[in-house]
């Protein structure tokens, strides 16, 4: 309950429904994780290795990845927007 009046108070439209989707997000989340960095980069010869992927990976994928549902600009930037678009109003 708290969640989704968050995204209200953001002004954010859920990507998940019921209570079940949000696990079928989180495993097509991971499946394009390990398709387009385990798979594509390996083999991996060690843990850090992997780890340190994984951080740049998550970091592209919150700040840097072109969102089409919010005009095909990075979730960082249209977050930055909101926020000065908060504050002037």
């Amino acid at each position: 309950m708290r969640y989704t009046e968050r995204l209200a108070e953001a002004h954010i439209a859920p990507s998940v429904g019921s209570r079940g989707d949000s696990y079928a997000l989180a495993e097509s989340v991971i499946g394009l994780f390990k398709t387009e960095v385990i798979r594509r980069q390996g083999p991996w010869h060690h843990l850090a290795a992997v780890e340190y992927a994984t951080l740049t990976w998550v970091d592209w994928f919150n700040t840097q990845r072109l969102l089409e549902p919010i005009g095909d600009v990075p979730p960082a930037e249209h977050e930055a927007n909101d926020y000065a678009q908060a504050k002037v109003a």
